[in-house]
């Protein structure tokens, strides 16, 4: 098993995403890239503690590849705002790859440049890309949020649509649970 680390905008959103891919073992939300050991919800809500809201990711790469993990990542939420994703506002919603070794990092900066290049986006890339470091793992009532609670309003409107983009884009990766 392997590790990718991403925040990509509100975990509870991006988390639903993840977990539905074949070869993904685990999704954990977290929070990463901060100067604040242990920080709550609250805290890093804030936007004092540094911390970005993050995926820590789980795969079996004879299943699913770091490079397919990569275009997931990049195709379910805009790379293009800093600081912020649809809603969502603040440090904690940024774009960011936390590489866990150099492969991921060579191949972060590629997809990064190729994606740039290829004007997919009417703005820049912003995604930051940067040393997995100081992660803690969030409070349990967010892990599996729209398993959990997908009928409440803000899982029915902001997170139900996303799923169900992701479901069509993605088929061919999809756990036979959701296909």
């Amino acid at each position: 098993m392997e590790i990718a680390t991403f925040g990509n905008g509100c975990f509870w959103c991006t988390e639903a995403v993840f977990q539905q891919l074949k070869g993904v073992e685990k999704v954990e939300s977290g929070y990463a890239g901060g100067h604040v050991d242990n920080p709550t919800y609250k805290q890093v809500c804030s936007g004092t503690t540094g911390h970005a809201e993050v995926l820590q990711i789980t795969y079996n790469p004879d299943v699913i590849s770091y490079e397919q993990l990569l275009q997931v990542f990049w195709e379910t939420h805009d790379p293009t705002t800093l600081n912020r994703q649809g809603n969502d506002v603040g440090t904690q919603y940024r774009s960011v790859i936390f590489y866990h070794n150099e492969q991921q990092r060579q191949l972060a900066e590629k997809y990064k440049q190729e994606l740039d290049a290829s004007g997919a986006f009417d703005a820049p890339i912003v995604t930051a890309i940067e040393p997995y470091s100081n992660y803690y793992p969030a409070e349990n009532y967010h892990q599996n949020y729209f398993i959990n609670n997908g009928s409440q309003p803000y899982c029915a409107f902001v997170v139900r649509p996303k799923v169900d983009k992701f479901r069509k884009v993605f088929k061919d990766k999809l756990k036979p649970e959701y296909s």
